[in-house]
């Protein structure tokens, strides 16, 4: 992650496109922390999972050795939905679990990244995840050294999730050298045509400069 200080500690990331355009991007900075002994959590599907393995082991890691001792954790468990709804205490609960392990097995911090398109299975739920944010954003100025990329995938996402996702997070990944602050993070609802306007500018944006990479 290009910044770790606050605010690019907890990033969303909103693109178009094919996902795994998104890999290569994200496999960088996940070794960047990974060099930095940071304990590096990815949780998407299977398929992806396995595509963020071969553009880790592209860059030299191995691989393995960092997932036989959990230095490297890649998953695509979906524990935290219940009947196929998100269950937002749960997984807010296993991240806080998971940044107590990273720290309790010497490791500096977390650094976590997922698809909100699989976290969040098949419900599309505006108000749960509104609320999955603000407590995750709660969590991550509690532990400061948890860090993250949410991932927003514009073409599976109801447009409103977008405009949300950039009143939630402090900062945008561009890649991974690039991150921005955000300038509407915590800004009022946007329930006024002039807002709206403004977020949807910014995701049509980050949509183009993800799709250009």
């Amino acid at each position: 992650m290009p910044h770790m200080e606050a605010p690019f500690r907890h990033q969303c990331l909103i693109y178009e496109g094919a996902p795994s355009r998104q890999l290569p991007a994200l496999a960088v900075t996940m070794r960047q922390m990974l060099g930095k002994n940071y304990r590096c959590l990815y949780l998407n599907s299977p398929a992806m999972v396995a595509g963020m393995c071969s553009y880790l082991a592209a860059q030299g890691l191995d691989v393995a050795q960092e997932l036989s001792k959990t230095s490297l954790i890649m998953s695509s468990d979906q524990s935290h939905l219940s009947g196929g709804g998100f269950d937002v205490d749960k997984m807010i609960v296993k991240l806080e679990d998971a940044i107590v392990q990273a720290l309790t097995d010497g490791y500096k911090g977390l650094c976590a990244t997922g698809d909100m398109s699989w976290e969040f299975g098949i419900e599309k739920n505006l108000p749960k995840l509104l609320r999955y944010e603000r407590q995750l954003e709660e969590l991550f100025r509690g532990q400061p050294m948890l860090c993250g990329i949410c991932q927003y995938h514009s073409d599976l996402l109801p447009h409103e999730i977008l405009r949300q996702s950039l009143l939630t997070h402090r900062a945008v990944f561009i890649n991974e050298t690039l991150s921005r602050i955000n300038p509407h993070y915590a800004e009022a609802t946007p329930d006024e045509d002039s807002m709206n306007l403004k977020l949807d500018a910014m995701i049509t944006e980050l949509r183009e400069l993800g799709y250009s990479k």
